[in-house]
């Protein structure tokens, strides 16, 4: 049978289709559809064939009622007014008869009650216990009161139902529409999202949204398809992965810290935004502090340390202006070190027409969108959103993830606050500290990663077994699970602990 697998360490949220994935509704929806139309349908003198099972899913199904209410009467030959929202139950408009489908939808809920699909209670169990955030998706008004019958109200973070669509003026699937903003309600991005779906027009929306992986439960055009909800686990099995919150404080276990550089010979290898340089509204006023300035040149004296950035490897390598150092721009796509040594990924270069085509198709598309930056490295192009107004988020990652999927040689990636198309190839910086670590040939080497954000988890990762692993806590990640060993609270503590190492390691000339 095939299964799905969710990760953590990838995956900070899940959406999850209320109808025909996580409780058996479609019956009772369907019984009060075909209970509304065939009665409708009885007293007209157009096409008065039955409402059926087709009927149901072509023109209802996971849509708003006003809308499924139009689309179908019109297959009959009916063209119906929408009305208005003050429409008497029953009347002769599309919002008076959707009153009335959730007037008999209310009495087979009362009667028959709704069952929970196999394996919903254990699904949301083990996400809840690996902090993995969900919400619940609905375009029926009903969706509280469904959840309420199936006992499941407090196991969700968000909820985007139709009354929610119906208040912000969203459109039905396959619009993506509202799985956008069900990501928003929960602080992610799509990309770092799992989309759950039962519809047809659910993957389609899910799709057309850019979500990192998108699972059809029954339905076969899906990119990934199950055949039952209990097929869906969740990764947790590997040790290691922590909550952020769970994550000891570097600086208050120095003595601990310390004892592991011991083990064997330091190599530095940093993360540049946000862990050795503040996070500023756009990138271009980033600055390294003098204070951080002067203790990497220390290190650099006593140990390797390499500076890996999302940025490009020119503007890094100007920003950090430390002689002796390693530097990695695009997240290490591109490699140079202190004696004129150079790589640059194959990948990157077979994916340079891409980003242009990328570029250019951003730029037009995303113009009128106001605080949007895009931001083009040679092997990477950035979509900054953090200027952008809460409204506008989701359609801007929207569209960065629809130009990317039609992209064979660009895949999309999640930062904070910002999405980042690059070379579709498994490189990251993971890799890139790998082929540094070969590359120098120190013996006995035990690297130590520092970094901040989503791309940096690759690198935290490869340390885990082998090295040491410092994550720099922020608000916008504060609960995500990391591979990281310690934390510490921002950039300030990064500079303060690297100045303790570089103290150690001055010590006992480079190796503890």
């Amino acid at each position: 049978m095939a299964a799905a697998d969710i990760d953590p360490d990838r995956h900070r949220a899940v959406l999850l289709a209320l109808d025909g994935v996580l409780a058996d509704t479609a019956a009772v929806h369907s019984a009060a559809w075909k209970r509304l139309f065939d009665q409708y349908l009885a007293n007209r003198e157009e096409d008065q064939r039955p409402f059926d099972a087709d009927d149901y899913a072509r023109y209802v199904d996971d849509r708003p009622r006003a809308e499924g209410v139009i689309d179908f009467l019109r297959s009959r030959g009916i063209e119906l007014p929408r009305g208005t929202p003050d429409d008497r139950t029953g009347q002769d408009t599309a919002l008076g008869l959707g009153k009335l489908k959730e007037h008999y939808f209310r009495d087979a809920l009362a009667a028959g009650g709704v069952r929970v699909t196999d394996g919903a209670v254990e699904l949301l169990d083990a996400l809840r216990g690996r902090n993995v955030r969900t919400a619940v998706l609905s375009a029926s008004r009903n969706c509280a009161l469904v959840l309420d019958h199936a006992n499941l109200t407090d196991r969700f973070d968000a909820r985007v139902d139709g009354i929610v669509a119906d208040e912000l003026g969203l459109p039905g699937v396959p619009d993506p529409a509202t799985r956008l903003e069900a990501a928003r309600r929960l602080g992610v991005a799509p990309a770092e999202a799992v989309a759950v779906e039962g519809s047809a027009a659910g993957v389609e929306a899910a799709e057309r949204g850019g979500f990192g992986m998108v699972v059809g439960v029954a339905v076969g055009r899906a990119p990934v398809v199950v055949d039952a909800l209990r097929r869906i686990t969740v990764a947790g099995a590997e040790p290691g992965s922590h909550p952020l919150p769970e994550i000891p404080d570097a600086l208050e276990h120095w003595n601990e810290f310390a004892a592991r550089l011991r083990a064997g010979r330091p190599v530095l290898l940093l993360d540049f935004d946000g862990t050795l340089a503040p996070i500023q509204d756009t990138p271009d006023r980033v600055r390294l502090p003098w204070g951080t300035r002067r203790v990497l040149q220390e290190l650099s004296e006593v140990c390797p340390v390499a500076v890996i950035s999302g940025r490009d490897l020119d503007d890094v390598r100007q920003r950090v202006r430390v002689h002796g150092l390693w530097y990695g721009g695009s997240h290490g796509f591109e490699i140079a070190g202190p004696d004129d040594e150079y790589f640059a990924h194959p990948a990157g270069e077979a994916a340079l027409p891409g980003l242009d085509e990328a570029q250019q198709r951003l730029s037009a598309e995303l113009e009128s969108v106001p605080g949007v930056l895009i931001d083009r490295k040679r092997f990477a192009l950035a979509v900054h959103y953090r200027l952008v107004h809460p409204d506008s988020v989701s359609h801007v990652v929207s569209v960065v993830h629809e130009i990317g999927s039609g992209l064979p040689s660009l895949r999309t990636a999640p930062g904070r606050l910002v999405a980042e198309l690059l070379p579709d190839v498994d490189w990251d910086k993971g890799h890139a500290l790998r082929w540094l670590l070969d590359h120098l040939a120190v013996p006995d080497p035990l690297p130590l990663y520092a970094g901040d954000d989503f791309t940096d988890e690759a690198a935290l990762r490869a340390v885990r077994d082998s090295g040491v692993g410092v994550v720099v806590r922020s608000t916008e990640h504060g609960d995500r699970a990391t591979w990281a060993h310690y934390a510490v609270e921002d950039t300030h503590s990064v500079s303060a602990l690297l100045g303790r190492v570089a103290s150690l390691l001055r010590t006992v000339g480079g190796h503890p």
